[in-house]
């Protein structure tokens, strides 16, 4: 073994740690337009392993039901499927466009009375789904994009120009 071989593998290996650990420790960014409120918030909900607590309360009331004003905390499983989406569309300043996100059982009722659909158990009542868009993004990639991690729930409704996702059992629906 030479000199040189001897050092590069010694850099190498020393190098390999820092590489791991900075990549593990990676802030997850969101950024979200809801189309309800006009509001919009960029947030960085994760670090590595912790999840940010004041973030998601950030989002908790970000995503709050538009008609009651009620906030419920959001899984945030469902941040990382989000995350994970953008991520594997290759967009990293992309901002998600939010039709809906938590509902209270009072507009899940009302919902299920004027609208074809609406589940009476709705992960959205648990917080465990949201209904998004990308503005400059067909929705059939946004949801070939989601039924490629084959993670959660996966709703296509083009008519309605958005995709469901959750982070219930695996399956889709839609054309």
């Amino acid at each position: 073994m030479n000199r040189r071989y001897f050092l590069g593998a010694l850099l190498a290996a020393a190098a390999t740690p820092v590489l791991a650990s900075s990549t593990r420790e990676r802030p997850r960014q969101l950024s979200f337009h809801n189309l309800r409120t006009d509001e919009r918030l960029s947030v960085v909900y994760r670090i590595g392993d912790r999840y940010q607590r004041a973030a998601l309360g950030q989002l908790n009331q970000f995503f709050r039901d538009v008609r009651t004003g009620d906030a419920a905390p959001m899984d945030p499983q469902l941040y990382d499927l989000l995350y994970d989406v953008k991520d594997s569309l290759g967009d990293p300043d992309a901002r998600f466009e939010v039709v809906s996100a938590y509902r209270s059982p009072q507009t899940n009722a009302l919902l299920r009375k004027t609208s074809n659909g609406v589940a009476r158990n709705s992960l959205h009542l648990r917080g465990q789904a949201m209904d998004v868009r990308f503005p400059d993004l067909s929705l059939r990639h946004l949801r070939d994009a989601a039924l490629e991690l084959g993670r959660g729930g996966v709703g296509y409704y083009p008519r309605s120009d958005f995709v469901h996702l959750d982070t219930g059992t695996v399956r889709h629906w839609g054309a």
